[in-house]
Order: C-alpha cells, then sequence, then structure tokens
C-alpha cells in the first residue's frame, strides 16, 4: 500500500493524473473526496497482492476526508476460511486487519521514543506555530501529540516506533519533515508522518525506512517492509496481539 496526501490535481481531468500514478506504480488508485482543503488524500494497493472488497466515501465533518477501503490478501485460503468461520461474528472478530498512514501534522506522543522538545517561543513562523502548538497552564506554547496518543492508547501500534524497540532498526524515528529551506523558522526537522498498524498485523513488520524525497516532495516516504506470511497469520488472528505501547512518559 502506498498512501498520498494532497492529492490536489488527481481529481480533475478525468482523474488523468490518478490514472497516470497508477501506471507508474503498478498500483490501483483511490482517491478520497475534495473539500474544503481541495487537496484530496489517496491510496494505492498493488493487485495480486490485495483484493479490493470495499469503498467508502466521506464527507462531513472531514476537511480532507480519508481514501477507505476495505482489502482482502490474496491467495491467503486461511484468510477465507477464517472469513466463512467468523462471518457472524462482529466486525472485529472477522480477521480484518488496520493500515492507515498520512501526514499527521502533529509530533510523536513521548512514550516509546525521545522526542525532542521544540522551543517554540524561537519560532519564527508563527501561523505553523499556531497550528502546531497548544497553550499549557503556564501560558507557554507545547507541542500537539494528541492524535498519536489517542490512536496508540486506542491499541494501535506505529509500526517505526515498533521497528526502533523491537527490530534494531533506530533510523526509523528519522525525521520525515521540516528539512526543506521552505520550512525555516518552524523548529527544525521532525516526525511528523506516521503509520498505525493493528496489534496482530504490526508483528509482520520486518523494517521500516524514511526514503529521502528530496527534489520530488517537502515530506520523506515512510516505508514499511512486512513478511506476507506474517501478515497473513495475523489476519486470521493465528497469534496472540501485541500488548498496546505503555503511555507512561519518563520522568512525567
Amino acid at each position: 500500500m502506498l498512501f498520498r496526501q494532497e492529492a490536489t490535481y488527481s481529481g480533475l481531468d478525468g482523474r488523468r493524473r490518478l490514472h497516470a500514478a497508477e501506471r507508474t506504480l503498478g498500483m490501483r488508485g483511490f482517491l478520497g473526496e475534495a473539500r474544503i482543503s481541495r487537496n484530496p488524500n489517496a491510496l494505492f494497493v498493488r493487485p495480486g497482492v490485495l483484493d479490493v472488497l470495499e469503498e467508502y466515501e466521506h464527507r462531513d465533518p472531514w476537511r480532507a476526508p480519508p481514501a477507505n477501503v476495505v482489502a482482502r490478501l490474496e491467495g491467503t485460503g486461511r484468510i477465507r476460511e477464517a472469513e466463512e468461520i467468523l462471518a457472524v461474528a462482529d466486525k472485529m472478530k472477522q480477521g480484518l486487519g488496520f493500515a492507515g498512514g498520512g501526514d499527521c501534522n502533529e509530533y510523536p506522543f513521548p512514550a516509546g521514543e525521545t522526542v525532542r522538545e521544540i522551543d517554540w517561543s524561537t519560532v519564527t513562523d508563527r501561523p505553523h506555530m499556531m497550528h502546531r502548538t497548544i497553550q499549557g497552564p503556564d501560558g507557554r506554547r507545547t507541542s500537539r501529540t494528541a492524535v498519536d496518543e489517542l490512536l496508540l492508547g486506542a491499541g494501535l501500534h506505529d509500526p517505526a516506533r515498533h521497528a526502533a524497540l523491537h527490530l534494531d532498526r533506530p533510523r526509523a524515528l528519522d525525521a520525515t519533515a521540516g528539512h526543506t529551506p521552505s520550512m525555516d523558522g518552524q523548529g527544525g526537522s521532525r516526525r511528523i508522518d506516521h503509520l498505525y498498524f493493528d496489534l496482530w498485523l504490526v508483528q509482520a513488520v520486518l523494517d521500516v525506512q524514511v526514503v529521502d524525497c528530496s527534489g520530488a516532495s517537502d515530506h520523506n516516504a515512510v516505508v514499511a517492509t512486512l513478511s506476507y506470511r506474517k501478515a497473513a497469520e495475523a489476519l486470521s488472528r493465528a497469534f496472540d496481539p501485541l500488548a498496546p505501547l505503555d503511555l507512561i512518559v519518563a520522568g512525567g
């Protein structure tokens, strides 16, 4: 899967750019609704690996609604058997997994990784500061981390953080944005593009890399490599879920 933000022109001219991207990538593309932001989200899936079963459209109250599909790994009889057996069970017991990602425009919650605090008093881009911070009880601006905390607290896992903690891949936590000249005055390079997997699927992760996209984008790409066999087992719940991340911050 490839998650794409700000596919601004992909819905125009008969979705010409979306289909050009499909041909270049060898993937099937799905485009979210263009709403207030006019910068729709998109995602691409690899035919022959994922079989798309359903697509959902979202409108209000989203500024940029997600591209949302339900897909199944192809060629995995165990998953199909699990779906048949669990057809009468609720959706969380159907062997479906969750994989999502995007530009969160917020910072990692400081649990399971060291997150260098930004001295917001030195940031010169004032609109950026107001967008990325909240005011604390003492009046100081502090970095927003609520999205990451909420998703982790609900039991999802950040595969980059998982790779750094359990797979000896510290570079998985490299910055994804803030490195281009246009972002001077915003507090420096930061990891704001995150992936999230469910408690089973994250255990299929083999590696996570941050790919330098200088010259093509002002964000670097986050690439997670998964074991196909382990992912299939995750979707059929062949092993126990990984415990949620402990959100207790050291020294907090």
